[in-house]
């Protein structure tokens, strides 16, 4: 990388514009940036929750998870580049598979809360279905790669079980939804 980075402020951007990994350059309102943003914003709330105190296993799973939305980020700033390949999908699959298993059935919706680490969570899991509903915005004006959705589909439901398996390991019940017709 050398000095690459070497000079952050730059004015370049200052008409409105942004550079992308191709050397294109075009609007920051324009659905690819806003997908790269909400990408680059999901691995910042993943960070945040990286910060807390947590099992071994499940802060080695978000560590590679950042490492991966950072990929996903760099396949987004270079269009008709992939970067996200099936393994890494897979892993979501896995994980999703392996922290399921440990949680009892749900019975009931729950809401976001419980424990600080499973609200950030849930926190993260919102973000993430932002960052899908942008990609997906974006794959209706140019092709996106296949995993890029994939991979945010199967976070987000990751994200909605590491918050129940985190509410378990603080030893905390789920905060579970009271249906108003069954009161």
């Amino acid at each position: 990388m050398g000095n690459r980075l070497s000079k952050i402020a730059t004015r370049v951007g200052d008409d409105g514009s942004t550079g992308l990994g191709d050397g294109s350059r075009v609007s920051k309102a324009g659905a690819r940036i806003a997908a790269i943003g909400d990408v680059d914003e999901l691995n910042s709330t993943l960070g945040v929750l990286l910060c807390e105190t947590l099992p071994d296993e499940v802060r080695a799973a978000l560590t590679r998870i950042q490492h991966d939305l950072f990929d996903l980020g760099g396949e987004l700033c270079m269009p008709g580049q992939s970067v996200l390949r099936d393994a890494q999908v897979e892993q979501l699959d896995a994980w999703l598979e392996q922290y399921n298993a440990t949680l009892p059935p749900l019975a009931e919706f729950i809401l976001p809360g419980g424990a600080r680490t499973a609200a950030l969570a849930h926190v993260c899991r919102t973000v993430c279905r932002r960052a899908e509903r942008s990609v997906v915005t974006l794959d209706t004006q140019e092709a996106v790669e296949p995993h890029a959705r994939q991979y945010l589909n199967r976070l987000s439901d990751l994200l909605f079980v590491l918050s129940r398996v985190l509410n378990r390991a603080a030893g905390v019940t789920d905060v579970l939804w009271l249906n108003e017709h069954r009161r």
